[in-house]
């Protein structure tokens, strides 16, 4: 088979790396976070890892509040408002991480998940992450599970699938995201950034959306990202592929949503060494303001994807 498999360690300090024999590219997953910590290319230099991670499961254990580096966000994205929101005549204050007073990324980042599947042949390797929130935070007495599918195809591509199951015996409110890190071979400010949306949303002093949208035309047509600072939620088209292009001297990134992702929050850290591009099914705030946010039934199951292509320039 030209595509294998490997892992290291045990329950939450597993590693687990998809390999592509042919090329040598591969991805390199966390059993904690069920997160993607490097997705690596070979080149005619050295190797190009495009994934601003951890330098082990331990770090991101230790770290992971700092930077929320490829955390899944889930069962809400962004920020929530105080931590608060009401829901079917009930009010619910989130325990969770808080920052400047609001809660952020979701109940999961730090959540340690099972493997449950995985498999290679001559196209692809796969492995699947499994997790069952037992509504263990007061502010979200919902229990659900949550599977994550990564896949490593041919020509440097990664794809992940959420597949969420409401296990609580009545509707709950969702949303689900990701936030990782990237850089090419050239450093962000010597990047290209462009997306297929002039759609912004307006957000407060507390980056928070007001429910109003403005047009920013800035990353139609690419932008040199020296000089931009960013933490801006976007609006991809309804009506074609979505897509998300960082571009640097010898490859690109190109991220891929499908429509269950139409939101895109960009976010440049001070560092100035990655950039956050996360792909989101509501907005930050989503259970106050309502923009983008799911409703499972009992016994719902929703999946949401999106891909990760390299391409060498």
């Amino acid at each position: 088979m030209s595509f294998s498999i490997r892992e290291e360690g045990t329950n939450s300090q597993k590693t687990i790396t998809l390999c592509d024999e042919q090329t040598g590219t591969s991805a390199e997953i966390f059993c904690f976070g069920g997160l993607l910590n490097a997705f690596t290319i070979q080149t005619e230099g050295d190797p190009i890892n495009i994934v601003d991670g951890f330098k082990d499961v331990a770090d991101a254990k230790t770290e992971m509040n700092n930077g929320f580096k490829s955390a899944k966000l889930s069962p809400f994205v962004c920020r929530l408002r105080a931590g608060k929101y009401r829901f079917e005549d009930r009010d619910f204050t989130i325990e969770g991480f808080h920052l400047s007073g609001h809660a952020i990324h979701g109940l999961l980042c730090h959540a340690i998940f099972e493997l449950t599947a995985q498999g290679a042949d001559t196209d692809k390797a796969w492995v699947t992450l499994t997790h069952e929130y037992k509504a263990t935070d007061k502010g979200y007495p919902f229990p659900y599970t949550i599977a994550i599918t990564w896949t490593l195809h041919k020509n440097h591509y990664l794809t992940v699938t959420t597949t969420v199951t409401n296990l609580h015996d009545g509707t709950i409110p969702f949303s689900d995201g990701w936030h990782p890190y990237f850089a090419t071979d050239t450093g962000i400010d010597s990047s290209m950034l462009s997306f297929n949306t002039n759609r912004k949303l307006v957000f407060d002093d507390e980056l928070v959306p007001t429910g109003a949208e403005e047009k920013d035309d800035r990353f139609l047509a690419g932008a040199l990202l020296d000089g931009i600072q960013l933490d801006n939620c976007f609006v991809l088209p309804s009506d074609e592929q979505g897509y998300c292009l960082l571009k640097g001297k010898k490859i690109s990134i190109r991220i891929e949503p499908d429509a269950s992702y139409p939101y895109l929050q960009i976010y440049t850290p001070p560092h100035r060494k990655s950039i956050a591009i996360e792909n989101l099914t509501a907005a930050p705030d989503a259970f106050n303001n309502k923009i983008g946010l799911r409703y499972l039934q009992a016994g719902e199951t929703i999946a949401c994807s999106t891909g990760y292509r390299i391409v060498l320039l």
